[in-house]
């Protein structure tokens, strides 16, 4: 174990969960913003913090990233830096080509991605890949979509819209709470992994300062906000309205809040994008501009891939690095 391993452990967790808060803060803000309920500024300082407040509290996402996709006991410091620095940058090569992919999954590539180089297939826990990533990623989308549809038409039962203003920000507020719940475990579990590998803690149970220091800085990274993102998010999927945001909002927490009881790691982004689309769809299926979705649904199948490549490639560049310390 080296000390300097270990802190570059931290500080790159924590900077994975700062990029994680402002490019997936256009998941919490962007309906809310795009129907002029909230200026930006109050919207981002509103999701920044709920999503602190919603980060505090322990799921089984943070457990399931720490124990539950490679064996935590073969896993070694220097992979686990891999593994984060090709989440980060898949994060800033998305967010510079606004496009809102998921940081979840890129974390999850990148995990994969320096196990698979480290040690090949057999340290990855293949079972808890398939039902807590891969089955999820796509499932939830389309439960997002079909929630969203369904409570856009439940919605549309209600005369008057002004109500839906306040509603809205209500519902605004639960989908930062539950996106603070479900992503900043993220950060949280790989953190604990890497001071698991260092032999810091002999278990994987997360320390009370790593849940802290990972709630204050996505809320932080949610102030700054990614308003590149917003744009996309907001703007280029269909129009809405407050009903509209308050029926995405409603069905995109939901599913997350559901996903984190069950301790599976899924993408905000696919949520909030899968539910805007269903509330869009429910309007007729001109509503909806299919080829910006056309052009997130590649992004999503990008990332794993694409996260565990730059991880591979970043294990093996940090190995001739620090050879001759581990």
């Amino acid at each position: 174990m080296t000390i300097e391993l270990v802190v570059l452990i931290v500080i790159l967790g924590l900077v994975f969960d700062y990029t994680n808060g402002f490019h997936d803060a256009a998941n919490v803000v962007s309906t809310v913003i795009a129907t002029r309920v909230l200026a930006p500024a109050i919207a981002i300082t509103m999701a920044s913090f709920f999503n602190m407040l919603g980060a505090t509290q322990v799921s089984g996402v943070a457990h399931t990233i720490t124990s539950g996709l490679i064996d935590p006991h073969a896993a070694t410091q220097l992979m686990i830096l891999a593994a984060v620095a090709g989440a980060i940058v898949w994060n800033l090569i998305t967010w510079y080509f606004a496009l809102p992919s998921s940081s979840s999954y890129a974390l999850v590539g990148g995990l994969i991605g320096a196990a698979f180089v480290k040690s090949g297939s057999s340290i990855v826990l293949w079972d808890g890949v398939i039902y807590k990533v891969i089955i999820p990623m796509f499932l939830s989308p389309i439960a997002g979509f079909f929630l969203g549809m369904f409570v856009m038409r439940m919605v549309n039962k209600f005369p008057g819209s002004r109500k839906f203003h306040h509603m809205q920000i209500g519902s605004a507020a639960v989908v930062a709470l539950s996106h603070g719940l479900n992503d900043a475990q993220k950060s949280m579990g790989i953190i604990t992994l890497g001071l698991l590998s260092a032999g810091v803690i002999p278990h994987p149970t997360i320390p009370l300062w790593v849940i802290f220091s990972c709630a204050i800085v996505m809320g932080l990274g949610t102030a700054f906000g990614g308003y590149r993102i917003i744009h996309t998010m907001g703007f280029e999927i269909t129009k809405l309205e407050p009903r509209q945001g308050f029926a995405a909002e409603v069905g995109a927490s939901v599913v997350i809040l559901i996903a984190s009881a069950l301790g599976m790691p899924v993408s905000s982004t696919h949520m909030i994008a899968g539910s805007i689309t269903g509330v869009g769809a429910a309007k007729g299926r001109h509503a909806v501009k299919w080829v910006t979705a056309h052009k997130m649904v590649i992004a999503w199948f990008l990332t794993l891939p694409g996260a565990a490549g730059v991880a591979a490639l970043t294990y093996k560049l940090l190995l001739n690095i620090f050879s001759s310390t581990v």
